[in-house]
This record gives C-alpha cells, sequence and structure tokens, in this order.
C-alpha cells in the first residue's frame, strides 16, 4: 500500500482519551462520541510491520 491511499490511523480524543480506528484519507477527523463537539486526533499510523 503506497502513502496516501486509504491508511489506518488510530485516533484520541484530548479530553476523554477515548480512541478509534478510522481510515484516512477523509475530509474531517471524527467528533468524540463520548464529548459530543472535541475533534478526535491523530495518535498513531497504523502501519504493517512494525518492529518493536
Amino acid at each position: 500500500m503506497e502513502r496516501g491511499q486509504m491508511e489506518p490511523v488510530e485516533v484520541v480524543c484530548p479530553v476523554c482519551r477515548r480512541t478509534q480506528i478510522v481510515y484516512l484519507p477523509v475530509e474531517d477527523l471524527p467528533l468524540c462520541p463520548d464529548c459530543g463537539d472535541v475533534r478526535m486526533v491523530i495518535q498513531e499510523l497504523l502501519d504493517e510491520g512494525k518492529s518493536y
């Protein structure tokens, strides 16, 4: 998969710390379903082949 195509990313709410996985590119990052009007931020790009 090349950069710029649909990629899974983990987003997190900066207020309540709820996390979820969305696929980018999308127009906007989602709003937190728990907080209502808080925009979620990208926490991590979920790429295959990570090494720890």
